[in-house]
């Protein structure tokens, strides 16, 4: 394994982010918001949280796949911002330059595969995190695809959280 990938592994050792890696996020996710100095697929995600009501936020990168937009936790189900997405019924907000309300609805898993392919051709610092190489065959996405959501945004001027 490489340096690399081991540090990207340490950074969201049991699947949570460290202080450190939190601390990154939260730079990300303004940069990403912003969209002046990040790419186009980099987006600053706003969901309210199930628990405390209160506005959580994150960097993520949309993949883009058929036409369409997605969102892939990288780290899998258990992961709070799936959870929280969910329990909003995916009403969410994107930022990149601009506001985006969204909907995000689950993708099934038998339709998953080939955009998490993408995924990872688009995202490298997901690549540590999943157990397929994104050069790899199709089936191999398939194998894994239960395990990782991912999510379809849909624009909807009444999707996004309340503030």
């Amino acid at each position: 394994m490489s340096v690399t990938t081991n540090l990207r592994r340490w950074m969201y050792r049991g699947g949570r982010p460290n202080r450190l890696t939190q601390a990154m996020n939260r730079l990300d996710a303004a940069t990403f918001a912003a969209g002046r100095l990040a790419k186009d697929n980099w987006v600053r995600l706003e969901v309210l949280g199930r628990r405390t009501g209160r506005r959580i936020t994150l960097p993520l990168v949309v993949a883009d796949h058929d036409g369409a937009r997605y969102l892939v936790s990288m780290l899998g189900e258990d992961v709070n911002w799936v959870r929280n997405v969910r329990a909003a019924g995916g009403r969410a907000v994107l930022r990149h330059g601009t506001v985006e309300a969204v909907r995000l609805d689950d993708v099934a898993p038998a339709e998953r595969a080939p955009i998490l392919r993408r995924y990872l051709a688009l995202a490298p610092g997901a690549r540590s995190h999943m157990p397929v190489d994104r050069r790899a065959p199709l089936a191999e996405f398939e194998r894994i695809a239960a395990g990782y959501p991912v999510f379809r945004i849909s624009t909807d001027a009444d999707a996004g959280p309340e503030t």
